[in-house]
């Protein structure tokens, strides 16, 4: 299964939270209709009639069906503990940077008689605040996967193949078919 940089970004600040998101469907959803002030919101959001999302605030449903459950988690985390969410990016951003760890295929363009040939590779590098600002950036602005992985290889081609301008100048880095990856804080 393909991972995605902006799924792995939203991973990143889930792991900084202090508590854990609600449990239940019923508290799941008191949580979501209090975020978005009502249920109609709500309703839309998660693709359900208004009604269904009253019966869980109320109870009378305790056991959504499977893809429903993982909409309301989904929703939840994105809007758990914002605060904390902030400071952890904010934190990344000025001074700590985040891991990158992928197993993708990587690609370059160098000089002639180089061996430029794309292949799988294992990679776990940290990058730099700079870096962690232009992903968190980017995902907020609404960024496609395609800019995210650019990004990432960016700094992944200045810091791990480029040894942060220390050899191979002028390298250029193609990052594709990203097999998994995990961005820790």
């Amino acid at each position: 299964m393909a991972d995605s940089v902006g799924d792995g970004l939203d991973r990143a600040l889930e792991g900084a939270f202090t508590r854990p998101i609600p449990k239940s469907a019923q508290a799941q959803m008191k949580y979501l209709v209090k975020q978005l002030k009502g249920t109609r919101p709500v309703a839309e959001l998660l693709g359900v009639s208004q009604r269904t999302v009253e019966r869980y605030v109320k109870g009378q449903l305790k056991r959504p069906r499977r893809d429903l459950a993982m909409r309301m988690e989904r929703e939840v985390k994105k809007r758990w503990q914002p605060q904390v969410r902030a400071r952890a990016r904010q934190k990344a951003a000025s001074t700590d940077g985040l891991v990158v760890s992928t197993r993708a295929r990587f690609g370059f363009t160098a000089a002639p008689g180089t061996t430029d040939d794309a292949r799988i590779r294992d990679i776990t590098q940290a990058l730099p605040p700079v870096y962690a600002d232009r992903l968190f950036t980017a995902r907020e602005q609404g960024a496609t996967e395609r800019q995210l992985q650019q990004i990432a290889a960016e700094g992944l081609a200045q810091m791990y193949f480029r040894a942060n301008d220390t050899r191979a100048q002028g390298l250029g880095v193609e990052f594709t078919d990203v097999e998994q990856i995990e961005i820790e804080l």
